[in-house]
């Protein structure tokens, strides 16, 4: 069986890189590493994903969980504009990169093993997502479900999904749990979807 970036212990030999994200006026360094989504750089999904939130509202003190962490690209640039974080993913080497990443640029966020958020203490006011689509639609689902579960009333919901991969989809299941889904953003493909928690 192939690996996925979505496994929860890569076998892939280590091949350590690191670069930078620059967006929103906001400087964010990464290492990265064989075995977790989108290696080089940060892929094109999650810097749309990215750009649309911090010109979406003022983060400072927002209690955000970042679903599907990878090695930190959304929740550490969240982090360093003022959100609290809480980071979680199943792929034991993004985690360990993700917890590097935070101190690299001088965050605090806590980072936890957790598939689709199972497990984590609700209470938060923003859930974000590039949810892991090559995982299939019932992990996908399973990522929108928990965060509706998760949020408090008011907060939001945004993901990030690619048009032809499963974006109408996606939305229509969202709609379902939270009663609407607005767009944010079109760029490239990519969706930018956006759900309050009545």
């Amino acid at each position: 069986m192939s690996e996925h970036y979505f496994s929860a212990e890569p076998t892939s030999a280590s091949r350590p890189r690191s670069f930078t994200l620059s967006v929103g006026g906001i400087d964010v360094r990464f290492d990265s590493d064989s075995g977790v989504f989108s290696a080089d750089r940060v892929d094109r999904g999650s810097r749309v994903l990215i750009e649309t939130l911090l010109s979406f509202r003022d983060w400072n003190g927002v209690r955000t969980l970042d679903m599907g962490c990878g090695y930190g690209a959304v929740g550490v640039t969240l982090a360093k504009a003022g959100a609290s974080v809480v980071m979680c993913d199943v792929n034991e080497r993004a985690l360990a990169l993700c917890r590097g990443n935070a101190a690299l640029n001088g965050v605090s966020a806590e980072c936890v093993r957790s598939d689709a958020g199972e497990g984590i203490e609700g209470g938060f006011d923003a859930v974000v997502t590039n949810p892991p689509i090559r995982a299939g639609k019932k992990t996908v689902h399973a990522f929108f479900e928990n965060a509706f579960a998760l949020l408090n009333r008011g907060g939001g919901l945004f993901v990030v999904i690619r048009r032809q991969q499963g974006a109408e989809s996606a939305e229509k299941r969202i709609r379902e749990l939270f009663g609407g889904c607005e767009t944010l953003e079109r760029e490239a493909g990519y969706r930018v979807l956006y759900s309050v928690k009545g």
